[in-house]
């Protein structure tokens, strides 16, 4: 594939759990109250925020070294766990969540705008409505600038002991687009064209992967794509920043990402995409999932299957080398894709110099279609994990 780093993989990691056990000791209030400052009070504010993560629709799975508390240890206050943990799926006003914390509504502004900038929460500023952030996707991808060697391992360390977990529950958290040149316009799904939706937004960003970013800081990265291939856009205006690129740069980025064989991934939903990750199999948190934790639906595939025409193939491997599943091996001479393990990306097609792979839209009895929006991604999520009756 390319990108892909040949050395083996350096398994050695710093050992986080001796201070996790401790940090995740259970404290039970009769009631949450005001914030008070001490250890065991704020013991009490981290794993409770940890519980009010672990009931939204994305999941925050709790694990028995508690590492996730040190993980939020490291992104929120004492005084933010307190009030965030008060939070939850429901947007609800700033006087309204006020009333409920026992503080003057215009410190609770404050604090909230605050905490959405750093996206620990999700709101309007405007208007003064906020409900907690997911933490995947949500929370863990805000701190892509505070990423340090610490908070990597910490990642890396929860996601092995359990909190992988989080992508079991249908739908997906992310779902699989194929490469823009490796489906037929007369057939692709309208949620599956890419370049349609960049086209229709108005302001775009670039910024670089955080799973590229974790795997760095702890020593562990197997390829060797470059790090800036993760594109967000929307239909308005935004405050200008050096990320900002043009909708030409945007469109180009796509191709180029498509070329040197990344796989294309969006929030799993109809309408309202926002971004574009275009992932590995060997340091995206969602794909790994399949190539490292067994959870074979981690993501949620592309309506369309990979095909190889075997009397042209001449076994010259670009698509094995591509294919971020191992979907692909060679039999007889020839390349023959494993349909089970096929995600529809597009990358064995667009990739192939004989032009002799190509993608096929799946049979109408097994196109799986995205909730249309957020919300009825949410409230699916909810009810297949028994939150919501």
């Amino acid at each position: 594939m390319s990108g892909k780093k040949s050395e083996p993989r350096n398994v050695a990691r710093r050992d986080f759990m001796k201070t996790a056990a401790a940090a995740g000791a259970a404290f039970v209030l009769a009631d949450f109250g005001p914030f008070v400052d001490t250890v065991e009070a704020s013991d009490v504010y981290y794993n409770t925020l940890a519980d009010a993560l672990n009931k939204l629709p994305n999941a925050f799975p709790r694990t028995q070294s508690n590492v996730e508390v040190l993980i939020l240890k490291k992104i929120f206050s004492p005084e933010e766990a307190w009030l965030a943990g008060q939070l939850g799926i429901d947007v609800e006003s700033v006087d309204d969540i006020a009333k409920r914390v026992g503080l003057p509504v215009e410190e609770v502004r404050e604090r909230l705008k605050k905490m959405a900038e750093r996206e620990l929460v999700w709101g309007d500023v405007e208007t003064g409505h906020y409900r907690l952030a997911a933490f995947v996707v949500g929370i863990y991808e805000a701190q892509l600038w505070d990423m340090d060697h610490e908070f990597a391992h910490l990642i890396e360390d929860y996601f092995d002991q359990g909190g992988a977990a989080l992508m079991r529950p249908r739908p997906a958290i992310h779902r699989v687009i194929p490469a823009q040149r490796a489906v037929k316009s007369e057939w692709v799904l309208p949620y599956d064209d890419v370049k349609a939706v960049l086209m229709a937004a108005t302001s775009f960003r670039v910024r670089k992967c955080i799973c590229r970013v974790q795997q760095d800081h702890i020593g562990e990265r197997r390829c060797s794509f470059p790090l800036k291939t993760c594109l967000n856009f929307s239909s308005y205006k935004q405050p200008p920043t050096d990320r900002d690129v043009s909708k030409e740069e945007a469109l180009a980025l796509l191709d180029e990402v498509e070329a040197i064989g990344l796989v294309h991934t969006v929030t799993n939903v109809a309408e309202g995409i926002g971004y574009v990750c275009n992932c590995c199999g060997c340091c995206c948190g969602l794909l790994r999932g399949i190539t490292e934790w067994g959870i074979e639906k981690s993501v949620a595939a592309a309506n369309y299957y990979a095909v190889i025409d075997p009397e042209q193939c001449t076994g010259c491997g670009t698509c094995i080398d591509r294919c971020h599943m191992k979907a692909i091996s060679k039999q007889d001479g020839v390349s023959v894709v494993d349909r089970n393990k096929c995600i529809g990306c597009g990358l064995c097609m667009t990739g192939c110099p004989l032009n002799v792979a190509r993608l096929e839209r799946k049979p109408d009895a097994e196109i799986v279609n995205p909730p249309k929006d957020f919300t009825k991604w949410e409230q699916e999520r909810l009810r297949n994990r028994g939150l919501l009756t």
